[in-house]
């Protein structure tokens, strides 16, 4: 949801951000990998309990995430498999922040299996949604918005993190907060369907 209602107000950072990155002739794709090897350094940091670094390694590695597509439309590089590394990264990512969270927590297996569980309906909804309905967006393909997006994902993971104590709760409530977004992203893929 924030991704997509809330994203223009973020937008003159990322710019702002994406022109430095421009003027250094650093390129999209190099941008989504430096996101990638923050977002792997922040599970390290979950893995040995080093919350305060691996929050802050969290939000760097979301920050170049939204800024590697500004650096894309800005230099006329947008590409199809810059789209597919990017998205993929995101996964990857966030799969080693549960590993993470599973090897050095294991009371709390189910809940994030769980988890995984809803994530997984969850982007298999978005992708065959967006490879199903016409694009009319800046995006590389439809972008299926929802209650839980990248961005609410950051939130919860901060939330485990700080509040490491209540984790368990916490990755309950992420879970039963994505299937809700599993329902609203099923009705709109219907209602898309039938158009």
């Amino acid at each position: 949801m924030l991704d997509t209602k809330a994203r223009k107000y973020f937008n003159p950072l990322f710019e702002t951000i994406a022109k430095y990155f421009v003027n250094l002739k650093i390129s999209a794709n190099q941008i989504t990998l430096l996101s990638f090897g923050l977002g792997i350094i922040c599970a390290v940091f979950v893995y040995f309990k080093i919350y305060f670094l691996a929050l802050i390694f969290l939000w760097l590695s979301g920050l170049f995430d939204a800024v590697d597509g500004e650096v894309a439309r800005m230099t006329n590089t947008k590409s199809k498999f810059g789209a597919q590394i990017d998205i993929v990264s995101d996964r990857i990512v966030e799969l080693a922040f549960i590993w993470a969270l599973a090897l050095s927590n294991e009371n709390i297996t189910a809940s994030l299996l769980f988890l995984v569980s809803m994530i997984l309906i969850s982007m298999t909804l978005f992708l065959t949604t967006g490879m199903i309905a016409e694009n009319k967006t800046k995006k590389s393909f439809y972008y299926q918005s929802g209650l839980m997006e990248r961005t609410e994902g950051f939130i919860m993971f901060s939330l485990i993190i700080i509040f490491n104590k209540h984790m368990k709760l916490i990755i309950i409530i992420y879970s039963v907060l994505i299937l809700i977004t599993i329902i609203q992203r099923m009705f709109e893929s219907f209602k898309i369907s039938k158009e």
